[in-house]
């Protein structure tokens, strides 16, 4: 997993043409003028660092990223104005390129892509772990052509990573939830090797539910997925499944913008894990919280992906509210990947209580299922200074 050149390996860059690959796609929302704004610039904070270190040192640096999903083409929602002001009020004026992922050639990898991207550049640095599983032009072109480093951030990342695969104290915990178990059983099975117990939670859990037996209700379930699970379940470590629900009655509706009547939201009530029919669970119950917390506590490795349930609706936010703090009290070294998971952490305010927030979910679980990454391979493989 390591093994690839970071900044200090590019030797003297005084005078040199940078291009560095960030990945600045932050969560947005349309401001009160109608014009986008950014409502978390974690991900711009974060490559400061690895900018710095270059124009402190002399380099001339042109930042490229991607930014939301225009699907090859212009989108004016998606121009990088936002992003390019934020960093220059965080470090002074930066030259940007425009979003790499208004030309096709970024996701299909374009050779002839990578060489207009290249174009007067002496060195290429990496700072994007969020898309190094991508073998996307701007990841892996490169390196190809450009003697080509980690920045500061991939490599922390990279670090924290091996740190939790190949030297975690034990107890070594997994927390994964999330919507759909195609999306990670692949994983679990992956961690099953290498964890002591894994806690599942979320729409997922409830495969594992119609495996073992238990009626599920109306709740999402992946039948093409019951063996599988059931297979896991026998021949892998400790599955901790919830023991309890919250669960939205029939007629109820999902309240994802907190904005729908009592009447069209429905009735939730706590059931067992038999959930009745026409009901739908959306939520652990109070007593898996309890019992999900108190394993949590006693792990001293934790990686927790993906929310307890649909914690977008605030009624079935408290199961990964009680994660979040449960992981934040730990003593334990936690990792804490993707996107919804971060959010509750952050809505907690409990980011800095934990040992590591990372910026790409996808990249996080893919490094723990394969071991590497397009972009990290792609490092090491480029000539040298």
């Amino acid at each position: 997993m390591m093994g690839f050149p970071v900044l200090e390996d590019l030797g003297d860059v005084s005078g040199k043409k940078v291009l560095l690959r960030a990945d600045f796609n932050c969560p947005i929302a349309e401001g009160p003028d109608g014009k986008t704004i950014i409502t978390d610039d974690y991900r711009i904070i974060s490559t400061v660092p690895t900018i710095a270190w270059l124009l402190e040192h002399g380099a001339i640096v042109t930042v490229m990223s991607h930014f939301g999903r225009p699907k090859g083409k212009y989108d004016e929602r998606y121009v990088l104005d936002p992003v390019e002001k934020r960093l220059a009020d965080l470090i002074g004026p930066v030259t940007f390129l425009e979003n790499l992922r208004f030309n096709p050639g970024e996701e299909a990898n374009d050779d002839a892509f990578v060489k207009q991207l290249i174009a007067g550049q002496d060195l290429y640095v990496n700072d994007a772990f969020a898309v190094s599983h991508r073998s996307h032009a701007s990841v892996v072109g490169p390196p190809k052509y450009l003697p080509s480093v980690a920045g500061r951030q991939l490599e922390k990342e990279a670090l924290m990573m091996s740190r939790l695969l190949n030297e975690p104290e034990r107890p070594f915990i997994a927390v994964v939830g999330g919507a759909k178990i195609s999306d990670k059983l692949s994983l679990l099975k992956s961690l099953a090797t290498k964890v002591d117990a894994i806690i599942v939670g979320g729409g997922m859990s409830y495969t594992f539910q119609r495996a073992l037996g238990h009626n599920t209700g109306d709740s999402i379930v992946d039948e093409s997925k019951i063996a599988e699970c059931a297979d896991l379940l026998a021949s892998g470590p400790r599955v901790l499944l919830p023991i309890d629900l919250v669960a939205l009655a029939p007629g109820g509706k999902l309240d994802f913008s907190n904005n729908l009547s009592e009447e069209e939201k429905g009735t939730v009530k706590i059931v067992s894990v038999d959930v009745p029919d026409g009901y739908e669970a959306a939520d652990i119950g109070p007593k898996t919280r309890d019992h999900f917390a108190r394993e949590i506590t006693s792990a001293k490795t934790i990686l927790w992906n993906g929310p307890m349930g649909a914690f977008e609706d605030e009624r079935f936010a408290e199961g990964t509210k009680a994660i979040a703090e449960a992981v934040a009290a730990s003593s334990a070294f936690s990792v804490i990947g993707g996107g919804d998971s971060v959010r509750a952490l952050n809505e907690s305010g409990l980011e800095s209580q934990v040992s590591h927030v990372s910026t790409g979910g996808g990249a996080s679980l893919e490094l723990i299922e394969k071991g590497d990454l397009p972009g990290l391979i792609a490092l090491r493989n480029a000539p040298k200074k």
